[in-house]
């Protein structure tokens, strides 16, 4: 499949666009959930169409940005001893593997503040 970049600038917009949404937050907030996958899926957009177009034109792909805030039941220290609460998330698509695809990440820094961040980037070719 042809990713529109490599997954390591993907990697770097995606944890750059978690860093601006939660700043010096501390820990979840249920009031500012919204804002949070507000600012981290408009960052991404805003990044990757940057990124990819061609010059005055618009990219050569579609996308689609997922972000899932999940608070977790205990503090990070607790987790160990399997109190966190679970989630899966799985995608599927009937589409062109050589134009198309999807990626998913885990921001990492979103665990010290007893969240567990995940977003997912998916292109659809044009």
């Amino acid at each position: 499949m042809a990713s529109p970049l490599p997954t390591t600038e993907l990697q770097q917009i995606a944890t750059s666009a978690c860093e601006t949404a939660f700043g010096s937050t501390e820990k979840y907030d249920h009031s500012l959930v919204m804002g949070w996958n507000s600012t981290i899926i408009n960052n991404i957009l805003q990044s990757l169409i940057e990124k990819t177009k061609q010059g005055d034109q618009s990219p050569a792909f579609k996308y689609i940005v997922n972000s899932t805030i999940i608070q977790h039941l205990v503090s990070p220290e607790e987790a160990s001893s399997g109190g966190r609460r679970g989630m899966h998330s799985s995608i599927g698509a009937y589409w062109n593997n050589e134009k198309d695809g999807t990626w998913s990440f885990k921001w990492e820094g979103a665990e010290k503040k007893g969240m567990d961040i995940v977003v997912s980037i998916t292109w659809i070719g044009v």
